[in-house]
């Protein structure tokens, strides 16, 4: 849907130039790196198209093309078909794990001719496009519970759909919305719940059942005193549970009974819980039952974390217990991870210079091109470059922020919030994965990560917002 009449000779006219700079300056700085990375001696021309910075440059053309066409299109396009572009992405998910070329594991692409695309890459505009039409739509209000599941339904479809494709990392993506959602009125306790439940998480990798229990038991007893304020009857309750929970194990010592310590602590708070919601039967227990309730979802999902943990992939979980330093890494699990760190170690304050990282020259770090590019930038650029980098992306994420915040029309700020948010993820993740603070996910740097569908991705989920941004004086 082409714009018609005059509104044509004024196509820039209302455009974020400083955006599309930024990203301009990104796309060329990540051709330079990728050059550097997978450089030969024979086939020292940048623009040879046998290699992949030349083919690299190729989809930096194409990337410039789409950009071009997305701002001849009318933005009401976009309103009216990002659920149609929605349904019809989530086909194409399903369809990739039927027909689609497996990969490291993963049966994740297309291979159409010489090109190989990730659908994935591009279900994260589509979802974009529809959480901003859901929640943009007037009497939307995230904290209703119908509401609150139409979002968390939008989400979790493709990323049920890309885990299904053995591509966790890409699945994670989506979980960066929730900043979109806590900006659109997402109560403050569930953010705080988030981070708990990250808590009891790592807790529970890390620390016996019995321990985790007891924390989530203490954490309780906390929150009742601090809304409850009657410090003596949580008090009475802690006394009774280390007596309940001290007889039962005296008991089944004597007899030589073999029942874990943590059941036996999980039946003694079950008798706790039940006898303090009859307790508070008639006082106050609308204050009392949200927190033990959370005790309880804390404590089903310390199990569920311990329950699938052992049924992940093997690597996986020697990625997962590597970061919290679990293992000593026998079997060279971390390879890549070392290597990185090396990279960009070595690479001081202002790099060894262009095309003179050894780490990156004698294929040190395997993926290097891709996933782990960044170690390219902090071998050859140093801390300085590399600092440009982060301050050149965190720009951009700012100036995205602060032009969604402008918009007239709620479609348009949730849409610029989830782009954001999106970068965000992949910019923290990826170059966490690099210096060894999150596990290696697979999670590509924007602009800088070699691939066309990454690329094109990012190219689209910004320029609908320029787009969008750009007729923001008009109604959507």
């Amino acid at each position: 849907m082409l714009q018609r009449g005059y509104r044509q000779t004024k196509l820039f006219e209302h455009l974020d130039w400083l955006t599309v700079l930024i990203y301009v300056a990104l796309i060329f700085m990540g051709w330079i790196s990728i050059y550097a990375a997978v450089y030969d001696e024979t086939h020292s021309s940048i623009f040879d198209i046998s290699q992949r910075y030349g083919k690299q440059l190729l989809w930096m053309g194409i990337a410039g093309v789409i950009g071009f066409v997305i701002l001849l299109m009318d933005s009401k396009f976009f309103t009216m078909f990002a659920i149609p572009l929605y349904i019809l992405m989530l086909g194409v998910l399903v369809l990739v794990l039927k027909i689609g070329t497996e990969v490291n594991g993963a049966r994740a692409w297309f291979d159409i001719g010489s090109i190989r695309i990730q659908p994935a890459e591009f279900a994260k505009i589509t979802t974009c496009l529809a959480m901003a039409k859901i929640m943009g739509k007037p009497g939307f209000k995230i904290t209703k519970v119908i509401d609150f599941f139409k979002a968390v339904t939008i989400l979790a479809i493709p990323a049920l759909l890309i885990i299904l494709q053995n591509d966790t990392g890409s699945a994670l993506v989506y979980s960066s919305f929730i900043l979109v959602m806590y900006r659109e009125g997402l109560p403050q306790i569930l953010p705080i719940l988030l981070i708990a439940t990250i808590v009891i998480f790592i807790f529970t990798l890390m620390y016996p059942a019995t321990a985790v229990l007891s924390i989530i038991i203490f954490g309780t007893f906390v929150a009742l005193i601090y809304y409850r304020q009657h410090f003596y009857e949580v008090f009475i309750a802690l006394a009774i549970l280390i007596a309940l929970y001290a007889s039962v194990y005296g008991v089944t010592y004597f007899l030589n009974m073999e029942i874990e310590s943590y059941h036996i602590l999980l039946s003694s708070y079950l008798v706790i819980t039940i006898g303090g919601i009859i307790y508070y039967l008639k006082k106050h227990i609308k204050k009392v039952i949200p927190i033990l309730l959370l005790s309880w979802m804390a404590i089903g999902g310390s199990y569920g974390v311990s329950y699938i943990f052992p049924k992940l992939p093997q690597h996986q979980q020697d990625r997962i217990n590597l970061v919290l330093g679990k293992i000593d890494d026998p079997k060279n699990i971390g390879y890549n991870v070392n290597q990185s760190q090396i990279a960009i170690g070595s690479g001081g304050l202002t790099g060894k210079g262009f095309l003179n990282g050894t780490q990156t020259k004698y294929e040190f770090v395997p993926e290097q091109e891709t996933d782990f590019i960044f170690c390219t930038v902090g071998e050859e650029w140093g801390f300085l470059g590399s600092s440009l980098v982060i301050l050149l992306m965190s720009a951009l994420i700012m100036r995205i922020i602060a032009l969604a915040e402008r918009q007239r029309s709620a479609f348009s700020r949730i849409y610029g919030l989830g782009v954001a948010g999106i970068l965000f993820f992949h910019l923290t993740i990826n170059i966490g994965m690099t210096i060894g603070l999150t596990p290696v996910i697979g999670i590509p740097l924007p602009f800088f990560s070699y691939g066309g569908s990454s690329l094109w991705a990012f190219t689209i989920l910004i320029f609908i917002f320029l787009k969008l941004d750009s007729n923001r004086m008009q109604a959507l």
